[in-house]
């Protein structure tokens, strides 16, 4: 058996209700639960699109998890943009030591300018107006052509 709290949104084992009550922190709304409910909402993972929250009964349920803000979508351009500027710098390095050093084939060279055309366009990409992002089109890698 369990308790849940609608406050916490937290299940306690009977077992520990004592130890809880010792240290000040069992809840005053918590409700004794059977392992059911516990199973369902604690020991299983969630429907897809549901997280579960404390219902107007006191009980826990499913939600549908609310769409992300703009903030949030915004942040996940950035962090996407970030992620795809270092891979380009990764492709990027080595074909630029083939050209330093006189060993690039022509093949190499048209790489190189293609990453860093990449790379420039990433760079220009205005995160604000996320999620409606026009990402550029990533090059092929040689070792994508094999």
């Amino acid at each position: 058996m369990y308790y849940y709290s609608a406050t916490t949104n937290a299940f306690y084992p009977v077992e520990w209700k004592q130890d809880y009550i010792n240290a000040g922190s069992f809840p005053n709304d918590a409700v004794e639960v059977d392992e059911v409910i516990f199973i369902e909402f604690a020991g299983s993972i969630p429907p897809e699109g549901k997280y579960r929250i404390a219902g107007k009964n006191g009980l826990p349920e499913w939600a549908d998890i609310p769409p992300p803000t703009k903030e949030e979508l915004q942040q996940q351009a950035k962090s996407r943009k970030q992620q795809l500027i270092a891979e380009a710098t990764n492709q990027i390095v080595p074909l630029q030591d083939a050209i330093d050093l006189n060993m690039a084939n022509n093949e190499e060279k048209e790489q190189l300018i293609a990453w860093k055309k990449y790379q420039i366009s990433l760079s220009r990409i205005d995160v604000t107006s996320a999620p409606d992002i026009d990402w550029p089109e990533k090059p092929q890698s040689p070792t994508d052509r094999r």
